[in-house]
């Protein structure tokens, strides 16, 4: 038996589409951060991106559970003493985008290889969005 290493020139990447409305955020982040990676095919092979293209309508309709809009914290560090922190109600009034995107992103591995696949996630606030020419095929996630 040999151990099946899938190729970047051989892996077929589709386009899915899934509408984040009323969706619990980290339940749809993780299994996004799945597709994404590609774990959800038998040709995963982890050095190569065999992940899909994603798009995200209505990020803005997505809910956290519990009482996590008033007391989950986004912080981080600027060069300067001290840390820097804003609440979730507070970054979801600037960009709701943000909010999806950022647990996305820290559920991909921490290498080079992640910011290939955070580049294949497109997320949009309102239902519509610019890559109807890709056909992407509608994927209930969540």
């Amino acid at each position: 038996m040999k151990t099946f290493m899938a190729k970047p020139a051989e892996v077929e990447q589709k386009w899915l589409l899934v509408d984040a409305t009323d969706k619990v955020v980290g339940r749809l982040a993780s299994e996004i951060a799945m597709r994404l990676m590609g774990k959800h095919r038998a040709t995963y092979t982890p050095h190569v991106d065999t992940g899909d293209f994603i798009v995200v309508i209505n990020a803005d309709k997505v809910k956290f559970t519990g009482k996590k809009w008033e007391q989950k914290r986004y912080t981080w560090y600027t060069g300067y003493t001290g840390l820097r922190s804003e609440s979730a109600a507070d970054r979801f009034a600037k960009k709701p985008e943000k909010i999806l995107e950022e647990a996305v992103r820290r559920m991909l591995p921490k290498n080079r290889l992640a910011v290939k696949m955070l580049s294949k996630l497109k997320i949009y606030c309102g239902a519509e969005h610019p890559h109807q020419a890709q056909q992407p095929e509608k994927v209930d996630l969540g």
